[in-house]
């Protein structure tokens, strides 16, 4: 009798065993992201014996991008995944790689766009009639200014247009010691979000630089943020080299773009620095006639690969977390990164971060004037090709910004069509 009870034990322990459904999530290889994810991962472990999350950061490579469309190639990608842009999404879209959440989910996807507050967010990231990310953050790229230098100097504000930003630098720059701004950020494809879609984007009104299959910042607002970087490597009031140290850190620049995953890292790292900060949308030009700037978005959201075995399951851990505000509170406490939601300005819960951290209430306050990166599958093509011939041949001075404008739009139009 014993020896039965213990085989009917064993067999009801192996089956329950093999009733447990494990889905590999994957998030960004950032210490804030993980600090959010990691408890959460634990509480649904905890309360969902049946269906288990194996977390992990996106693997290490040249990029997220890189690491993923590998992990597809081997056939072990992820069930779910974040750190995903709009023009990546794109590409798996049309590879097949990723679900059409409407079509896969139903009303159930609508249900959670409209308690998260983001229907009206999905739809700037709809592909070819459908949706296929969950949005997860919305991060206006912003100008930050060292107050206590710019009073030094004798401003009360920090300059707003293309001109001024060229008074401030006759009066600061003294190279190779100090400069004015860190104007271009590196040669990675995507730097260009961070530096000259950024500048375009304020120049421009928002205006896009690709439309359908076609670049088009051939123009008034994208010449003129050629002209910009142009002059001030021309009079060498902005480098290429900065160093390894935060340029604002050491006075070496008194202005770069930055977005709101800094906070926290400048509180703790450079807390003096931290203290002295005016933060702004990005300059324009001097002819610029819009009533608000508008600036680049560094959105990102989650996908549930097309390859996953428990489809309801992986959506289930999806609506439970992002159905749940106070998540993106957490979020907000950690990460200072502004949540893809409609209400941040209404919501009592968001309120008090907007009153207590002037920081995360000027990104707040720009996340309506943040404009999402163009929506297309060749994106990393397309920001290369801006590297070599638009961003490299400025900063050295080898073209006009007349004919590297032109140049650009003509390569990136080869692939686009």
């Amino acid at each position: 009798m014993k020896k039965l009870l213990v085989i009917f034990l064993l067999s009801v322990l192996i089956l329950n065993v093999f009733a447990v459904k494990k889905l590999v999530f994957w998030t960004a290889p950032n210490p804030l992201q993980e600090e959010f994810w990691k408890p959460i991962v634990e509480e649904w472990n905890a309360t969902h014996p049946d269906i288990q999350i194996e977390w992990k950061t996106i693997p290490a490579a040249g990029s997220s991008e890189e690491a993923i469309l590998t992990s597809i190639a081997a056939g072990n990608a992820p069930d779910i995944c974040t750190n995903i842009f709009s023009g990546f999404a794109a590409q798996l879209a049309e590879q097949n790689a990723i679900l059409p959440l409407d079509v896969a989910f139903g009303g159930e996807f609508f249900e959670l766009a409209e308690a998260r507050k983001m229907r009206n967010i999905i739809e700037g990231w709809k592909f070819n009639g459908h949706y296929y990310v969950i949005p997860i953050y919305s991060n206006p790229i912003l100008m930050w200014w060292r107050a206590d230098i710019l009073k030094s100097l004798g401003y009360d504000k920090p300059p707003k247009t293309y001109s001024e930003i060229y008074e401030l630098a006759k009066k600061y720059a003294n190279p190779p010691e100090k400069y004015a701004l860190v104007v271009t950020k590196g040669r990675n494809w995507w730097d260009r979000w961070f530096d000259y879609i950024t500048y375009y984007y304020a120049a421009g009104n928002g205006k896009p630089y690709i439309e359908g299959s076609k670049a088009t910042f051939n123009n008034e607002a994208g010449l003129a943020v050629a002209d910009f970087i142009y002059t001030m490597f021309k009079n060498k009031w902005t480098t290429i080299d900065w160093g390894k140290v935060f340029a604002l850190a050491n006075g070496k620049a008194i202005g770069s773009l930055m977005g709101p995953w800094s906070i926290n890292w400048a509180k703790n790292t450079y807390p003096e620095v931290y203290k002295n900060l005016w933060i702004t949308p990005p300059p324009v030009p001097d002819n610029y006639k819009g009533n608000v700037v508008k600036t680049f978005a560094d959105t990102k959201g989650l996908v549930i690969f097309r390859s996953t075995k428990y489809k309801k399951e992986a959506f289930e851990f999806v609506k439970w977390v992002f159905s749940n505000v106070k998540n993106d509170v957490r979020w907000i406490e950690i990460t200072k990164m502004p949540p893809a939601r409609e209400d941040l300005g209404t919501n009592p819960l968001f309120k008090k971060f907007i009153d207590e951290d002037p920081y995360f209430a000027a990104y707040a306050k720009e996340v309506g004037n943040a404009v999402p990166p163009a929506l297309t599958t060749m994106t990393i093509d397309v920001q290369e090709i801006m590297t070599t011939y638009l961003i490299e041949p400025l900063s050295y001075l080898k073209s006009t910004p007349e004919k590297a404008v032109e140049k650009t739009v003509k390569e990136i139009n080869k692939i686009l069509y």
